[in-house]
């Protein structure tokens, strides 16, 4: 609870905070003598127009998605993605506060499962004019990466990612309190989550990872999550615009988001971790220029000689996206991890041939196309790692027939030379999927 005094603080303030929105002026020199409505009553008007709407307003989406594996592999189905979902959403506007709502009810055919979820309801207030507040679960996100995350420590949800559900379910929800701090110097957004909330990661319900015990890529014959601790988590985030450039500067205190350690009977656990970062994006050369950097703090293995805790690392990324043509728009991404100590990794670690390279590259490109009125959307995500030798490709294409129904289908093509690397441990996860889905 390090920094729970600091957000207490900040939302106590709306206790004492408010007030109503100043009335609109009326001209008091308004003759009335040459008025022809003179002697009429607002109240004798019968204006459509003027109704106050009734109720809440609801929303969202009813989706059926299909995915399966193109190889058999041992323990698990080769459906990775059957489901029926239904997502409701609304939102309750006052004077003084706000609250959005978005819940969804989820039948998945892979676990064979019904499930109820909430992944927003949240209360938002202005208790000040130069402040902000949201309290509840939400999504949050920041950085300059696209689907590479340096700086965004927030929860996310690669089991839907790889499985071929909606972009946006990568980011998943968490029950944090933020608070917006907003000066004429700069600008400060506070994010304090009471209790840990982890990636949803692979742990074998769905897809296969790479097993050190076994020495291969392998789902475990009973899948089992690691113990989440009940710690808090802090994130920070000064930013500033100046001209059109936008600057930030971040930082973090939790653990790391997956649980990348192992205890001494080598169950897996999530090591504490501090990180900080900065990053810039700006217009340049008729596109956007994005740089972020972050330095990963490994607090339980400071001198990186303990194999069973990652080491502390150094993340870079450069970025570039413009417009290539009409219609048609690309983006590619420069990564890099440097992995501190990294003599020591290899002196300690038990198979020092599969340890990780000082340095891991990325590079990735989107190209996206638009045509029928943007109503026939394709895209192509490629992310290939020269040091690691491996790749993963993500074609897709959706199609919106109307306002309320649209088509989507696409493929995650995983692959590398050794099986043991970021991507080349996913090769046998390599999938197909479809989404159907009516907005109403």
């Amino acid at each position: 609870m390090r920094f729970a005094p600091a957000v207490l603080f900040c939302s106590g303030l709306l206790l004492f905070v408010g007030g109503d929105d100043p009335a609109l002026a009326k001209d008091p020199g308004a003759g009335t003598a040459d008025d022809p409505f003179t002697g009429f009553e607002e109240a004798d008007w019968d204006d459509p127009w003027d109704e106050e709407p009734q109720g809440l307003d609801w929303s969202g989406f009813i989706e059926s998605a299909a995915g399966a594996r193109w190889n058999d592999v041992s323990n698990l189905d080769r459906l990775t993605l059957g489901e029926f979902r239904v997502r409701a959403e609304t939102r309750h506007v006052a004077e003084h506060y706000r609250i959005d709502f978005k819940g969804e009810l989820l039948w998945d055919q892979v676990v064979t499962d019904l499930d109820a979820q909430v992944r927003e309801l949240a209360v938002s207030f202005t208790p000040a004019r130069f402040m902000d507040v949201k309290i509840g679960r939400q999504v949050l996100t920041w950085g300059t990466g696209d689907l590479l995350f340096l700086n965004d420590l927030f929860p996310k949800d690669f089991v839907s990612f790889f499985a071929g559900r909606d972009e946006d379910y990568l980011k998943s929800a968490a029950d944090t309190a933020r608070v917006s701090f907003y000066t004429d110097v700069v600008n400060l957004d506070l994010a304090w989550t009471p209790d840990f909330a982890p990636d949803d990661y692979l742990y074998g319900e769905r897809f296969v990872f790479w097993n050190p015990a076994l020495g291969a890529a392998a789902a475990p014959a009973t899948p089992r999550r690691a113990t989440a601790p009940g710690d808090d988590e802090f994130a920070l985030r000064l930013f500033r615009t100046v001209g059109p450039t936008e600057y930030a500067i971040y930082g973090y205190d939790g653990r790391w988001k997956q649980p990348l350690g192992a205890d001494a009977d080598g169950r897996p656990i999530f090591p504490r971790l501090r990180s900080w970062g900065a990053s810039v994006r700006t217009p340049w050369l008729g596109g956007l220029f994005n740089a972020e950097t972050a330095f990963y703090d490994s607090l339980d293995d400071p001198r990186g000689d303990d194999p069973r805790i990652p080491n502390s690392e150094l993340r870079l990324l450069l970025g570039y996206e413009q417009e290539l043509v009409r219609n048609l728009t690309g983006g590619i991404q420069l990564y890099a991890e440097r992995i501190s100590d990294h003599d020591r990794l290899i002196e300690n670690a038990p198979v020092p041939a599969r340890a990780r390279e000082e340095w891991r590259s990325v590079a990735t490109l989107r190209l996206t196309h638009r045509a029928w009125r943007d109503a026939l959307t394709s895209s192509l995500f490629i992310f290939v790692s020269p040091s690691d030798e491996d790749f993963y490709l993500r074609p897709s294409i959706n199609w919106r027939r109307d306002d309320h129904w649209s088509l989507s289908g696409g493929v995650n093509l995983f692959g590398g030379r050794e099986e043991h690397t970021f991507f080349g441990q996913l090769e046998d996860n390599s999938n197909g999927w479809f989404r159907l889905r009516y907005n109403y």
